[in-house]
C-alpha cells in the first residue's frame, strides 16, 4: 500500500513562490503511478491543479494554474513536487497529493490514494 504525505504549505503574500512536496512510500511509487495535485478552498469542491505520469512524460494542468505552476517527480527518491509561481490569493486551499496507475488523470474520483494535505494561503 503507498502512503502519500504532502508538505512545503504556508503563508505567504501575493507574487511569491513556494515548492509542494509529496513523499511516497510503500509500496514503490514509482512503478507506473500517475500523481496529482488538487486543491479544496473553503467553502469550494476540491479541483484538479495538475498531474504527471511516472515516467513524466504526459503531464496536465488546470488552465488556472497553466504557466505558473510546475509539477516534477523523482522517483529515485519517491517524491512528487509542485513549483508554484506567481501566487495569488485564489489559490489559497488546502493543497491534495494522489496517486493511481497511470494514465494520468484530472478526475477526483479516478484517483484512489490520497494524502492529509497542505495549506497554502496567500494574501494580497
Amino acid at each position: 500500500q503507498v502512503q502519500l504525505v504532502e508538505s512545503g504549505g504556508g503563508l505567504l503574500q501575493a507574487g511569491g513562490s513556494l515548492r509542494l512536496s509529496c513523499a511516497g512510500s510503500g509500496r514503490t511509487f514509482g512503478g507506473s503511478y500517475s500523481v496529482g495535485w488538487f486543491r479544496q478552498a473553503p467553502g469550494k469542491e476540491r479541483e484538479f491543479v495538475a498531474t504527471t505520469n511516472w515516467r513524466g512524460g504526459d503531464i496536465e494542468y488546470s488552465d488556472s494554474v497553466k504557466g505558473r505552476f510546475t509539477i516534477s517527480r523523482d522517483n529515485t527518491k519517491n517524491m512528487v513536487y509542485l513549483q508554484m509561481n506567481s501566487l495569488k490569493p485564489e489559490d489559497t486551499a488546502i493543497y491534495y497529493c494522489d496517486a493511481r496507475m497511470d494514465p494520468v488523470s484530472t478526475i477526483e474520483s479516478d484517483y484512489d490514494l490520497w494524502g492529509q494535505g497542505t495549506q497554502v494561503t496567500v494574501s494580497s
